[in-house]
């Protein structure tokens, strides 16, 4: 039996490849390469390169390669361009995904954890958002994550499957070792930028608000490590092997720190200051998101293990020093 791991070349989907295989698992990658990087697939000789709309591919590898389980990371993640091309993000994230879950069902994979996002909640005006609370997202992205998150629901009570959602908060970091990280080229996380203006490849960042009701008046956002949460993967596939039925859960640590306690962070393990411009907020920016992460660490027994921001920032920044060099 084996794991297919959809969108495998990307940045969180190559760390869950990692440490699936660690568990033990045949992992089998499906990835078009569109963002992601083939050398980032650390189980080479298991890679696929095609689109996840593919029926025909995806049974094909569903069958001889005896798939159990599905991972899906495949799909498009960038908020403001989903805005501005929301019609690209219902067909990656909502369509495809529709696609893909009915191969499934026809191959007979019994399991699918699928990469969900905390911008289904939108706007929630509370110090930490748990499971259920309104839905109410305030962008294509999000509501395409969550209509995928609704057809894995209906699905799983009509069919042989069940799944598990997890619904992500801000993903930073590299892996440990060194071997992958984030490698998009345009990428706006708030610790990959300001990790690219400590070596100099932007001339500065800029901070968007600074009068926010928080303790220094910047956004606070509950970072998770990359790994940590390419763990919740596996742990969500144990449960889920072991008779756990079908949920939904967060993927943070439950605690967040400000813009301008990440850019101290940086330059701590920079060992230098970085220029910081100030400007304007951004339209829908909450103050505040903060996740509660009970039911991650309650039902699938997951527990983290580099929960320090100083610790998040010297894997990211060791790994863009590491890219610059490749990318000479």
């Amino acid at each position: 039996m084996s794991v297919l791991v959809t969108g495998g070349a990307g940045y969180i989907g190559s760390h869950a490849v990692i440490d699936l295989s660690a568990a033990g698992e045949e992992v089998i990658v499906l990835d078009d390469l569109s963002t992601g990087f083939d050398w980032a697939v650390q189980v080479p000789d298991n890679l696929y390169i095609g689109d996840i709309a593919d029926g025909a591919l995806v049974g094909r590898i569903i069958a001889e390669r005896n798939v159990e389980a599905v991972v899906h990371f495949a799909g498009s993640v960038v908020v403001p361009e989903s805005v501005a091309d929301p019609l690209k993000y219902y067909l990656n994230n909502t369509a495809k995904s529709r696609s893909l879950i009915e191969i499934c069902v026809k191959g007979g994979v019994r399991h699918f954890i699928f990469s969900s996002t905390a911008a289904v909640y939108g706007m929630t005006g509370e110090a930490a958002v748990s499971e259920d609370m309104p839905l109410n997202p305030m962008s294509p992205y999000g509501a395409s994550k969550l209509m995928t998150e609704w057809m894995l629901r209906d699905t799983a009570a009509a069919h042989d499957l069940t799944y598990v959602a997890l619904r992500y908060f801000n993903v930073a970091g590299g892996d440990p070792q060194g071997r992958i990280g984030q490698s998009t080229a345009n990428a706006t996380h708030l610790i990959k930028v300001a990790c690219q203006t400590a070596l100099g490849q932007r001339p500065y960042i800029e901070v968007f608000g600074e009068d926010y009701p928080t303790k220094d008046g910047t956004c606070i956002r509950d970072y998770i490590h990359v790994s940590d949460l390419a763990a919740a993967h596996t742990s969500a596939l144990t449960y889920l092997r072991n008779g756990g039925a079908s949920l939904v859960a967060n993927c943070g640590y439950g605690h967040g720190f400000s813009v301008r306690e990440v850019l101290r962070s940086v330059e701590r393990a920079a060992g230098r200051e970085i220029e910081i411009r100030r400007a304007p907020r951004r339209p829908g920016d909450p103050a505040s998101v903060v996740s509660n992460p009970a039911r991650l660490k309650a039902t699938l027994g997951w527990a983290p293990n580099y929960d320090d921001l100083d610790t998040i920032v010297s894997h990211a920044l060791a790994w863009e020093m590491k890219l610059r060099e490749r990318n000479r």
